[in-house]
């Protein structure tokens, strides 16, 4: 009975590790397969004389740069050239934008190099382009360095009273003259005769194109309007009280905006060169 068992057990025994060694060689040929087929594969990509060495990859900033120096070229192959006025005029628009962001001391000696006309009760500043007048967020004003430009035109004196205020403000996209004044009784003074109409302001401005007739009257009613955008702001717009018919060959009058407010304008073409022409404007109404 014993030896029943054992053969039972020899048997038992045998076959489990027939079973295991079947199991070994089965994993050592499926091990090394897959070994052979990669060298073999390794070996037929690798060519006499090639190069092994793996290309460095493209990081996106590199990527990017490459794009953008692509279309710099194109752009540069496409738009013509600029002429010496539109290589001016871009140069303008970055020096106020210098302007708007230095300290307000820098922008008080450029004022006091730029200033017109110095009496007792006024003076009369160029106005440099794309500063503001009064106080802008973020910007620096014309009124913000009115203080240091006061010191400056008497001599940086310590205790000095003088002070310098706007009177007649222009816009923040306008350059020319600005006035500024002494006292208040000065501006008082001068805000009184621009009310009964007994100061005249004009404007020089260049057009596209040749207006036709050279000479006449503007009478056009204007409205304040909100501007959407990054910066939500408010606008003066045109608001006619005429429009073209469907027909195109005439006019007809609409209701006119409760908010409109009057606009007279005079104009004479100055000069025209180019398609281009230097008008004078002369504000009537005294509306923004």
């Amino acid at each position: 009975m014993n030896s029943c068992r054992r053969i039972v057990c020899t048997g038992d025994w045998s076959s489990g590790l027939n079973l295991l060694f079947s199991g070994v060689k089965t994993c050592r040929f499926l091990g090394t397969s897959p070994s052979l087929s990669r060298s073999q594969t390794t070996a037929a990509k690798q060519a006499p004389g090639s190069d092994t060495r793996e290309k460095p990859r493209l990081r996106a900033m590199d990527l990017a740069r490459k794009v953008q120096q692509e279309k710099t070229k194109t752009q540069a192959a496409v738009e013509p050239p600029l002429s010496g006025q539109q290589k001016r005029v871009m140069e303008l628009k970055r020096f106020s934008q210098q302007l708007q962001n230095v300290h307000p001391n820098v922008m008080a000696k450029h004022l006091h190099r730029g200033v017109l006309y110095q009496d007792k009760d006024v003076v009369i500043i160029n106005k440099p382009y794309g500063v503001p007048v009064r106080d802008d967020s973020g910007v620096t004003s014309i009124s913000s360095v009115l203080p240091v430009l006061s010191k400056l035109m008497d001599g940086m004196k310590i205790r000095s009273n003088s002070q310098l205020l706007p009177c007649l403000g222009l816009e923040k996209e306008t350059t020319g003259a600005l006035l500024l004044v002494r006292s208040e009784e000065v501006v008082e003074h001068i805000l009184n005769v621009n009310r009964n109409n007994q100061l005249q302001m004009k404007y020089w401005v260049v057009t596209v194109g040749v207006p036709v007739p050279s000479e006449g009257v503007i009478d056009i009613p204007i409205i304040e309007r909100e501007v959407v955008g990054s910066q939500p702001h408010y606008k003066m717009a045109l608001s006619p009280v005429f429009k073209m018919n469907d027909a195109g060959d005439g006019v007809t009058k609409v209701r006119a905006n409760r908010q409109a407010q009057p606009a007279v304008t005079r104009y004479r073409v100055l000069d025209s060169s180019s398609g281009c022409s230097l008008v004078e404007l002369q504000p009537l109404t005294g509306k923004k």
